[in-house]
């Protein structure tokens, strides 16, 4: 295949899938209904025009036959007074009508029969054109239902991704406050331990030993102060806490 050919295959698929994107196929069938409704109407337009031109060979012909009655009665009136020559043409222009009588009942035989036809057409094409519209309408409205799902199919999943990404953020948020909590713990730990210098605090490491130091002597010198004044009610007060003896 070549490039051109190619490129020309690729614009029309494109093309296609554009204008089946753009297509209602509500809108399709009821432009189809609408022909439909015109094509019935030329029928049955049609249909009473070979209907007029039926009633038109049938009024001539009443006419005709008319005119041929009198011609026969006058005729007759001609041969009452003993004028043979005037029953003659009398006579003779009767069988020219009757003639045109002839010609006229040919005409009204297809005539009738193209209105048989045209009403057999019009009525077959009515029944079609109705169920059709039954079909339209049941169409419209199931491709009504199903696009109105298709919008909510594409909401759930427009939801369903948006709260995947609540959901990841969550758990970010979740891994980071653990994260802090472990980083608090950790340092809560080192500056326990004295590994690590606490700037807010005045004293050093080696200050706080002694401080802890001290106070490990004072509540050793008021716990004998204790123990003393209960074996000897006599014996000297309980020294002020945070004092060595």
């Amino acid at each position: 295949m070549g490039v051109g050919k190619r490129l020309a295959t690729i614009f029309k698929a494109k093309s296609n899938a554009a204008l089946d994107k753009m297509e209602d196929p509500r809108q399709t069938l009821d432009l189809s209904y609408e022909e439909q409704l015109e094509n019935l109407t030329k029928v049955r337009r049609a249909l009473a025009d070979v209907a007029t031109a039926r009633k038109r060979i049938e009024i001539q012909a009443e006419q005709l036959k008319a005119q041929g009655d009198k011609l026969a009665e006058q005729a007759k009136a001609a041969l009452g007074q003993n004028n043979e020559a005037l029953a003659r043409e009398a006579l003779t222009r009767r069988e020219a009508i009757a003639g045109q009588l002839k010609d006229l009942d040919a005409q009204h035989a297809t005539v009738v029969e193209q209105e048989e036809k045209l009403s057999d057409t019009a009525q077959r094409l009515q029944t079609e054109v109705e169920a059709f519209r039954t079909r339209k309408e049941t169409i419209k409205a199931t491709y009504t239902a199903a696009e109105a799902s298709a919008h909510v199919s594409e909401a759930v999943s427009g939801i369903s991704a948006s709260m995947s990404d609540a959901g990841a953020a969550l758990q970010r948020a979740q891994d980071k406050v653990a994260e802090m909590q472990a980083r608090s713990g950790a340092l809560d730990e080192l500056l326990s331990s004295g590994a690590l210098t606490d700037l807010t605090s005045s004293r050093d490491d080696i200050q706080a030993q002694l401080d802890q130091a001290s106070a490990t002597s004072s509540v050793d010198a008021q716990l004998a102060a204790l123990k003393a004044e209960i074996a000897s009610p006599d014996a000297a007060p309980l020294p002020p806490a945070g004092e060595a003896s």
